[in-house]
Protein backbone atom coordinates (compact mmCIF):
# COMPACT_ATOMS: atom_id res chain seq x y z
CA UNK A 1 0.00 0.00 0.00
CA UNK A 2 2.83 2.19 0.61
CA UNK A 3 4.58 1.39 -2.19
CA UNK A 4 1.38 2.64 -4.80
CA UNK A 5 1.19 5.81 -2.54
CA UNK A 6 4.95 6.30 -3.29
CA UNK A 7 4.23 5.79 -7.03
CA UNK A 8 1.58 7.83 -7.07
CA UNK A 9 3.12 10.92 -5.48
CA UNK A 10 5.92 10.41 -8.16
CA UNK A 11 4.09 10.39 -10.67
CA UNK A 12 2.21 13.79 -9.78
CA UNK A 13 5.19 15.45 -8.96
CA UNK A 14 6.14 14.49 -12.44
CA UNK A 15 3.10 15.85 -14.47
CA UNK A 16 3.42 19.14 -12.22
CA UNK A 17 6.74 19.61 -13.46
CA UNK A 18 5.49 18.77 -17.15
CA UNK A 19 3.10 22.11 -16.50
CA UNK A 20 5.30 24.16 -15.48
CA UNK A 21 7.54 23.75 -18.49
CA UNK A 22 4.71 23.68 -20.92
CA UNK A 23 3.72 27.11 -19.18
CA UNK A 24 7.13 28.72 -19.54
CA UNK A 25 7.51 27.66 -23.23
CA UNK A 26 4.04 29.17 -24.20
CA UNK A 27 4.52 32.42 -22.34
CA UNK A 28 8.00 32.80 -24.27
CA UNK A 29 6.11 32.05 -27.59
CA UNK A 30 3.50 34.85 -27.34
CA UNK A 31 6.16 37.30 -26.21
CA UNK A 32 7.82 36.64 -29.76
CA UNK A 33 4.94 36.68 -32.39
CA UNK A 34 6.17 34.28 -35.19
CA UNK A 35 5.80 35.81 -38.55
CA UNK A 36 3.67 34.44 -41.46
CA UNK A 37 5.87 31.66 -42.68
CA UNK A 38 6.61 30.11 -39.58
CA UNK A 39 9.68 31.11 -38.93
CA UNK A 40 10.90 32.81 -35.15
CA UNK A 41 12.08 36.45 -35.49
CA UNK A 42 15.60 36.69 -34.02
CA UNK A 43 15.83 38.08 -30.69
CA UNK A 44 16.65 42.34 -30.30
CA UNK A 45 16.92 42.46 -34.15
CA UNK A 46 14.29 45.22 -34.24
CA UNK A 47 15.96 47.74 -32.93
CA UNK A 48 19.55 47.71 -34.55
CA UNK A 49 18.12 47.27 -38.02
CA UNK A 50 15.93 50.27 -37.44
CA UNK A 51 18.56 52.11 -36.20
CA UNK A 52 20.91 51.26 -39.20
CA UNK A 53 18.20 52.14 -41.97
CA UNK A 54 17.47 55.36 -40.15
CA UNK A 55 21.37 56.13 -40.02
CA UNK A 56 21.35 55.16 -43.86
CA UNK A 57 18.41 57.28 -44.84
CA UNK A 58 20.20 60.15 -43.17
CA UNK A 59 23.37 59.40 -44.61
CA UNK A 60 21.69 59.63 -48.04
CA UNK A 61 19.74 63.09 -47.28
CA UNK A 62 23.12 65.05 -46.30
CA UNK A 63 25.11 63.87 -49.54
CA UNK A 64 24.22 63.40 -52.47
CA UNK A 65 26.00 60.79 -54.56
CA UNK A 66 28.37 62.80 -57.87
CA UNK A 67 27.47 61.61 -60.96
CA UNK A 68 29.70 59.16 -62.74
CA UNK A 69 32.51 60.74 -64.83
CA UNK A 70 32.00 64.34 -63.23
CA UNK A 71 34.50 65.62 -61.02
CA UNK A 72 33.13 66.72 -57.24
CA UNK A 73 32.81 70.00 -55.85
CA UNK A 74 36.63 70.47 -54.75
CA UNK A 75 37.92 69.27 -57.95
CA UNK A 76 36.17 72.03 -60.42
CA UNK A 77 38.59 73.43 -63.48
CA UNK A 78 37.86 77.29 -63.11
CA UNK A 79 39.28 79.84 -65.24
CA UNK A 80 39.90 82.77 -63.21
CA UNK A 81 40.29 86.39 -64.62
CA UNK A 82 40.75 89.59 -62.60
CA UNK A 83 40.78 93.74 -63.42
CA UNK A 84 42.08 96.06 -61.13
CA UNK A 85 42.05 100.32 -61.12
CA UNK A 86 44.25 102.23 -59.55
CA UNK A 87 44.92 106.11 -58.89
CA UNK A 88 48.69 106.81 -57.89
CA UNK A 89 51.53 109.50 -57.91
CA UNK A 90 53.52 108.56 -59.99
CA UNK A 91 52.19 106.02 -63.33
CA UNK A 92 55.93 105.10 -63.77
CA UNK A 93 56.61 104.02 -60.09
CA UNK A 94 53.88 101.90 -59.70
CA UNK A 95 54.25 99.58 -62.79
CA UNK A 96 57.80 99.47 -62.01
CA UNK A 97 56.19 97.50 -58.62
CA UNK A 98 54.15 95.63 -60.35
CA UNK A 99 57.11 93.83 -62.06
CA UNK A 100 58.40 93.27 -58.72
CA UNK A 101 55.20 91.51 -57.43
CA UNK A 102 54.75 89.75 -60.57
CA UNK A 103 58.10 88.54 -60.72
CA UNK A 104 58.38 87.42 -57.31
CA UNK A 105 54.98 85.42 -57.60
CA UNK A 106 56.15 83.79 -60.63
CA UNK A 107 54.22 85.09 -63.20
CA UNK A 108 55.36 87.77 -65.95
CA UNK A 109 53.74 90.34 -67.85
CA UNK A 110 52.38 90.92 -71.29
CA UNK A 111 50.87 93.50 -73.05
CA UNK A 112 51.93 97.23 -71.94
CA UNK A 113 51.22 101.19 -72.51
CA UNK A 114 52.57 103.28 -70.55
CA UNK A 115 52.05 107.22 -70.97
CA UNK A 116 52.99 110.21 -68.68
CA UNK A 117 49.74 110.02 -66.80
CA UNK A 118 48.38 106.96 -67.91
CA UNK A 119 49.45 103.27 -68.04
CA UNK A 120 47.76 99.37 -68.70
CA UNK A 121 49.30 96.19 -67.98
CA UNK A 122 48.37 92.63 -68.52
CA UNK A 123 49.80 90.77 -65.61
CA UNK A 124 49.89 86.56 -65.50
CA UNK A 125 50.34 84.65 -62.36
CA UNK A 126 49.62 81.07 -61.41
CA UNK A 127 46.00 80.49 -60.15
CA UNK A 128 46.75 79.69 -56.83
CA UNK A 129 48.60 82.93 -55.99
CA UNK A 130 46.18 84.75 -57.55
CA UNK A 131 44.48 86.43 -54.17
CA UNK A 132 47.94 86.77 -52.92
CA UNK A 133 48.83 88.94 -55.77
CA UNK A 134 45.46 91.48 -55.93
CA UNK A 135 46.19 92.27 -52.52
CA UNK A 136 49.62 93.30 -52.90
CA UNK A 137 48.85 94.95 -56.01
CA UNK A 138 46.14 97.18 -54.34
CA UNK A 139 48.76 98.35 -51.95
CA UNK A 140 50.64 100.10 -54.81
CA UNK A 141 47.81 102.79 -54.77
CA UNK A 142 44.29 103.70 -54.22
CA UNK A 143 42.18 101.09 -55.51
CA UNK A 144 38.87 102.24 -57.36
CA UNK A 145 37.66 98.84 -58.55
CA UNK A 146 38.29 95.42 -58.52
CA UNK A 147 36.60 92.89 -59.97
CA UNK A 148 37.33 88.77 -60.57
CA UNK A 149 35.30 86.45 -62.31
CA UNK A 150 35.61 82.68 -62.74
CA UNK A 151 34.55 80.40 -65.65
CA UNK A 152 34.05 76.99 -64.84
CA UNK A 153 35.77 74.52 -68.03
CA UNK A 154 35.22 71.26 -65.72
CA UNK A 155 32.72 70.04 -68.46
CA UNK A 156 35.00 71.09 -71.40
CA UNK A 157 37.86 69.42 -69.77
CA UNK A 158 36.18 66.29 -69.43
CA UNK A 159 34.54 65.96 -72.61
CA UNK A 160 38.31 66.95 -73.99
CA UNK A 161 39.56 63.89 -72.18
CA UNK A 162 36.69 61.24 -73.59
CA UNK A 163 37.72 62.59 -77.18
CA UNK A 164 41.00 62.31 -76.99
CA UNK A 165 40.48 58.16 -75.16
CA UNK A 166 38.82 57.34 -78.26
CA UNK A 167 40.35 59.24 -81.00
CA UNK A 168 43.94 57.59 -80.10
CA UNK A 169 42.07 54.44 -79.76
CA UNK A 170 40.63 54.93 -83.08
CA UNK A 171 44.13 56.09 -84.29
CA UNK A 172 45.50 52.47 -82.95
CA UNK A 173 43.32 50.35 -84.96
CA UNK A 174 44.24 52.24 -88.26
CA UNK A 175 47.49 51.85 -87.43
CA UNK A 176 46.96 47.70 -86.97
CA UNK A 177 45.28 48.16 -90.16
CA UNK A 178 48.28 49.50 -92.18
CA UNK A 179 50.65 46.79 -90.64
CA UNK A 180 48.19 44.28 -92.10
CA UNK A 181 47.65 45.73 -95.92
CA UNK A 182 49.51 44.66 -99.07
CA UNK A 183 48.28 46.42 -101.59
CA UNK A 184 49.47 49.83 -102.68
CA UNK A 185 46.09 51.13 -102.84
CA UNK A 186 45.33 49.68 -99.33
CA UNK A 187 48.17 50.80 -97.99
CA UNK A 188 47.28 54.90 -99.71
CA UNK A 189 43.61 54.64 -98.42
CA UNK A 190 45.04 53.83 -94.81
CA UNK A 191 47.42 55.89 -95.13
CA UNK A 192 45.10 59.28 -95.85
CA UNK A 193 42.93 58.11 -92.63
CA UNK A 194 45.33 57.46 -90.45
CA UNK A 195 46.72 61.54 -91.39
CA UNK A 196 43.23 62.80 -90.87
CA UNK A 197 42.75 61.29 -87.41
CA UNK A 198 46.11 61.82 -86.07
CA UNK A 199 45.52 65.48 -87.07
CA UNK A 200 42.51 65.55 -85.24
CA UNK A 201 44.03 64.35 -82.34
CA UNK A 202 46.78 66.77 -82.34
CA UNK A 203 44.01 69.28 -82.31
CA UNK A 204 42.05 67.86 -79.49
CA UNK A 205 45.75 67.80 -77.64
CA UNK A 206 46.24 71.81 -77.95
CA UNK A 207 42.78 72.09 -76.97
CA UNK A 208 43.28 70.19 -73.64
CA UNK A 209 46.47 72.15 -73.63
CA UNK A 210 45.21 75.93 -73.60
CA UNK A 211 42.41 75.09 -71.39
CA UNK A 212 44.52 73.40 -68.84
CA UNK A 213 46.91 76.29 -69.09
CA UNK A 214 44.05 78.91 -68.60
CA UNK A 215 43.24 77.39 -65.16
CA UNK A 216 46.70 77.26 -64.34
CA UNK A 217 47.42 80.68 -65.12
CA UNK A 218 45.20 83.57 -64.38
CA UNK A 219 45.07 87.14 -65.93
CA UNK A 220 44.94 90.35 -64.44
CA UNK A 221 44.54 93.69 -66.67
CA UNK A 222 45.75 96.44 -64.39
CA UNK A 223 45.12 100.32 -65.01
CA UNK A 224 46.49 102.93 -63.25
CA UNK A 225 46.09 106.64 -63.56
CA UNK A 226 47.70 109.81 -62.00
CA UNK A 227 45.97 111.44 -59.69
CA UNK A 228 45.85 114.79 -61.41
CA UNK A 229 43.94 113.11 -64.32
CA UNK A 230 41.09 111.69 -61.48
CA UNK A 231 41.25 115.30 -60.75
CA UNK A 232 40.40 117.28 -63.80
CA UNK A 233 38.09 114.28 -64.25
CA UNK A 234 35.73 115.61 -61.57
CA UNK A 235 36.30 119.05 -61.99
CA UNK A 236 34.99 118.81 -65.62
CA UNK A 237 31.57 116.94 -64.29
CA UNK A 238 28.11 119.24 -63.36
CA UNK A 239 27.09 121.98 -65.95
CA UNK A 240 30.67 124.33 -65.73
CA UNK A 241 32.47 121.10 -66.83
CA UNK A 242 30.07 120.32 -69.38
CA UNK A 243 30.75 124.28 -70.50
CA UNK A 244 34.16 123.30 -70.40
CA UNK A 245 33.84 120.44 -72.88
CA UNK A 246 32.00 122.08 -75.23
CA UNK A 247 34.01 124.80 -75.66
CA UNK A 248 37.45 122.51 -75.51
CA UNK A 249 35.18 120.61 -79.08
CA UNK A 250 34.61 124.18 -80.53
CA UNK A 251 38.71 124.71 -80.36
CA UNK A 252 39.32 120.74 -81.28
CA UNK A 253 36.74 121.51 -84.38
CA UNK A 254 38.43 125.33 -85.47
CA UNK A 255 41.67 123.81 -85.42
CA UNK A 256 40.94 120.68 -87.22
CA UNK A 257 38.92 123.13 -89.93
CA UNK A 258 41.86 125.49 -89.84
CA UNK A 259 44.01 122.44 -90.23
CA UNK A 260 42.03 121.72 -93.56
CA UNK A 261 42.49 125.35 -94.62
CA UNK A 262 46.06 125.66 -94.31
CA UNK A 263 46.19 122.10 -95.60
CA UNK A 264 44.63 123.61 -98.93
CA UNK A 265 46.49 126.96 -99.40
CA UNK A 266 49.63 125.33 -101.38
CA UNK A 267 46.83 123.78 -103.95
CA UNK A 268 45.02 126.95 -104.60
CA UNK A 269 48.14 128.75 -105.14
CA UNK A 270 49.54 126.64 -107.81
CA UNK A 271 46.30 125.85 -109.43
CA UNK A 272 44.20 128.37 -108.27
CA UNK A 273 46.04 131.73 -109.63
CA UNK A 274 46.36 130.63 -113.15
CA UNK A 275 43.00 129.58 -113.34
CA UNK A 276 41.67 132.96 -112.26
CA UNK A 277 44.21 134.81 -114.76
CA UNK A 278 42.85 132.38 -117.12
CA UNK A 279 39.09 133.17 -116.87
CA UNK A 280 39.78 136.92 -116.45
CA UNK A 281 41.55 137.03 -119.81
CA UNK A 282 38.97 135.25 -121.22
CA UNK A 283 36.17 137.74 -119.98
CA UNK A 284 38.52 140.68 -120.98
CA UNK A 285 39.08 139.23 -124.77
CA UNK A 286 35.05 138.74 -124.93
CA UNK A 287 34.06 142.13 -124.34
CA UNK A 288 34.72 144.28 -127.42
CA UNK A 289 32.69 142.76 -129.67
CA UNK A 290 29.35 143.37 -127.51
CA UNK A 291 29.87 147.25 -128.45
CA UNK A 292 30.71 146.42 -132.10
CA UNK A 293 27.40 144.69 -132.38
CA UNK A 294 25.65 147.28 -130.52
CA UNK A 295 26.83 149.88 -132.98
CA UNK A 296 25.74 148.09 -136.31
CA UNK A 297 22.22 147.79 -134.75
CA UNK A 298 22.10 151.82 -133.92
CA UNK A 299 22.62 152.83 -137.19
CA UNK A 300 20.06 154.90 -139.20
CA UNK A 301 18.11 152.53 -141.25
CA UNK A 302 17.42 153.77 -145.06
CA UNK A 303 14.53 155.75 -146.51
CA UNK A 304 11.84 153.33 -148.36
CA UNK A 305 12.38 153.74 -151.74
CA UNK A 306 9.47 155.93 -153.98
Amino acid sequence: MRKRLRWVAAAGIVLALAGCSANNSGGESAAQPRPADGRQAAPNQGPSNKESTDSAGKAGTDKAPVPAGLPGSTDRKLVRTASVELTAPNVADVISQVRVVTQGAAGYTGQESTQEKRATVTVVVPSERLDGVLDQLGKLGKQVRREVTATDVTEQLVDVESRLATQRASVERIRALLARATSVSEIASVESELTSREAELESLQKRRERLAGSVAMSTISLQVKAETVVAEEESRSGFFGGLTNGWDAFLTFGGGLLTVLGAMVPFLLVFGVPAAALVWWLRKRRRPAAPAMATASELPSAPPLD
